[in-house]
């Protein structure tokens, strides 16, 4: 995924690399089959086996950026890998004189869209993936160069009627919504093998699945139902899984976190004094300023437990943030939803950050929400508390735990006010 390969005339599969770049060539290359080329916006392989078996090993795609709007290519293709969606135009035109759908690449894409929405494990495994390509400008080159994109397969295909710019007409044409599926197992990486299998009339569909993205076998299984599962997200590079967010069982670390939800589970607002301790001392480690202000009352807290400010340079250079807490002291086992953290980020102004400390853990789905609407919103899991809590003990309690929270709970001036939350920057 990424990677920019040379693309030469020459159509030499011989070197590794050609002008500093991955030979296109090269790393596509099938021991005794023809070369895969990107000649058309749309390159279907061609079939191989016999009878009922028969299956296209894949087809190629490549989008041309720099010719959007063109005449000859009227269309703007959308990439947007990072949320793992394509939308890719078909390759009818307003000269085009065939009936919509016959001309060859929307028809291998048509007949490509039949085997994706196949109902059965058997149909889906013979179904060809789109190997994605975008032409990519280098060293002052238009051409020659192009961007590997990844996996696809279609989700939905549509006919659209276009403008032609220039010619002043409209015409009728295919646009195919693609997703792309993650590859994160594999390092981003898409082994050539699968293809070459799939290119092998020796190799039937399965033999074929046993070296396709672990996403794809997914989906193979699954159906379009896998699809929110195996889509590329790139957000999920930042989001940590619920087991890594809990302490080790039967660890120490899980015995206290344990002591500490029990020591809070009849008193939550006195959770909310040391939620705020611990998110003080999690925003300062940034080596920024920030200063602890009050907790709001028991009832009508509109969704704040704690307000403090964070400081961000100085004098004319700098600038005040009000940071709005949210504490929940739950069952270590127990997940914070998407819901819940969007209600306190529904309390946030512009130029405000949420803070949520809780003793249990957040569900991927919820971090998955912060990451992909930017939520500001720092989240402290019962797993860092405790490790938190820890680093206070071993400096000033001799390791005790409990110790350091009864010190943070009754030695600490930090009021319980009514107040709205933007008055702390009056202060």
């Amino acid at each position: 995924m990424g990677e920019v390969l040379r693309y030469t005339a020459s159509k030499d599969a011989t070197p590794a690399t050609i002008d500093g770049f991955a030979n296109f060539y090269f790393v596509t290359d099938s021991p005794g089959r023809k070369r895969a080329l990107l000649e058309a916006g749309i390159n279907a392989m061609a079939k191989v086996g016999a009878g009922d078996d028969v299956r296209r090993p894949a087809v190629m795609i490549r989008s041309s950026p720099w010719k959007a709007g063109s005449e000859q290519t009227p269309w703007h293709d959308v990439f947007d890998l990072d949320n793992g969606h394509v939308r890719y135009f078909g390759d009818h035109k307003a000269e085009t004189t065939k009936p919509l759908g016959s001309t060859t690449g929307n028809a291998a894409l048509l007949e490509a869209f039949d085997r994706h929405q196949a109902p059965t494990v058997a149909g889906r495994a013979a179904a060809a993936p789109l190997l994605l390509f975008r032409s990519v400008s280098r060293n002052g080159r238009v051409k020659g160069h192009v961007e590997s994109c990844g996996v696809g397969l279609i989700e939905r295909a549509e006919r659209v009627v276009q403008w032609t710019g220039q010619a002043a007409a409209t015409f009728t044409n295919y646009v195919f919504d693609l997703a792309v599926i993650d590859l994160s197992a594999e390092a981003d990486k898409l082994d050539w093998d699968w293809i070459s299998a799939r290119r092998d009339p020796g190799y039937s569909d399965d033999d074929a699945l046993d070296l396709a993205p672990a996403t794809w076998r997914e989906w193979v299984e699954h159906g379009h139902s896998a699809l929110p599962r195996v889509r590329r997200r790139v957000a999920r590079s930042r989001v940590v899984k619920v087991k890594d967010q809990r302490p080790a069982e039967n660890s120490p670390l899980e015995r206290e976190l344990l002591e500490v939800y029990k020591r809070f589970d009849g008193d939550k607002h006195a959770f909310e004094a040391l939620a705020s301790a611990i998110a003080a001392r999690v925003l300062r480690a940034s080596g920024h300023n920030y200063i602890e202000e009050w907790l709001t009352r028991r009832s009508g807290d509109g969704g704040a437990d704690f307000v403090g400010r964070l400081d961000l340079g100085s004098g004319l250079a700098g600038t005040k943030l009000v940071v709005l807490g949210q504490a929940k002291c739950i069952k270590p086992d127990s997940l914070v939803s998407a819901e819940q953290i969007a209600r306190v980020v529904a309390r946030l102004r512009r130029g405000w950050i949420g803070v949520y400390v809780t003793t249990g853990a957040y569900s991927e789905a919820a971090q998955l929400e912060m990451v992909e609407d930017q939520y500001p919103i720092v989240l402290i899991n019962g797993q860092d508390l405790v490790k938190e809590l820890r680093e206070i003990a071993r400096e000033d309690h001799g390791g005790d735990l409990l110790a350091c929270v009864d010190h943070l709970l009754n030695n600490r001036t930090i009021e319980v006010l009514n107040r709205r939350p933007e008055e702390t920057l009056l202060n």
